[in-house]
């Protein structure tokens, strides 16, 4: 690897470890081994670099919950029940939600930055149309190629709803989220018009 994919490499172990406000350039340059005049050079500036510690960290987060089989896969199969596979779906995304609380807690601290951080908010928000449309594939079995960009609009802002409040919900009660089947469940009742009382 050269300066540039070195200093990428150090600023997501930054994140990951000391998280994003707390991150100094002198942090990355000592977790990247590269010098301090590299940063602006390669990047420009040390939140430049930060910002796209954060896109890339998201990006490789997503791409690996898009690979690993869950224990339901063939309910993930393109061609099966779909709330059997949006079960099967968020069951292994709650996995990883629940074992990588580093990752957890660097995104919902930068969802917290976001009103007061105009560079962080452009930068995420240039990335977050495909966000969508990566979670619409998953989700549907399909290829991104083959999700159209009112579906990506609508239906991944559902889901990128749902995602980011799970990764809260996971960090103020953990022993608390609900299992992929329960929000398949809580979707049907709503989609039914269920009305449940206390008896």
């Amino acid at each position: 690897m050269g300066h540039r994919e070195d200093l990428l490499e150090g600023a997501k172990r930054c994140l990951l470890e000391k998280g994003y406000a707390r991150t100094t350039a002198r942090d990355i340059v000592a977790a990247s081994g590269a010098n301090l005049a590299s940063i602006g050079y390669h990047y420009g500036s040390k939140d430049a670099l930060m910002r796209q510690a954060v896109i890339a960290s998201s990006e490789e987060w997503g791409a690996s919950v898009a690979e690993v089989p869950s224990a339901g896969s063939d309910a993930r199969a393109a061609d099966a029940d779909p709330l059997e596979r949006f079960a099967a779906v968020w069951d292994n995304v709650l996995r990883r939600i629940a074992t990588e609380r580093e990752f957890i807690a660097a995104q919902v601290e930068v969802l917290g930055l976001l009103p007061r951080d105009e560079g962080l908010r452009e930068a995420i928000g240039e990335v977050l149309p495909e966000g969508n449309e990566g979670l619409v594939a998953i989700f549907e079995g399909v290829p991104d190629t083959e999700v159209d960009a009112e579906a990506a609009r609508v239906v991944g802002s559902f889901y990128q709803a749902l995602l980011t409040g799970l990764m809260v919900q996971s960090l103020v009660t953990p022993d608390a989220l609900p299992s992929g089947e329960d929000l398949a469940a809580a979707l049907r009742r709503v989609t039914a018009g269920e009305v449940l009382r206390k008896p």
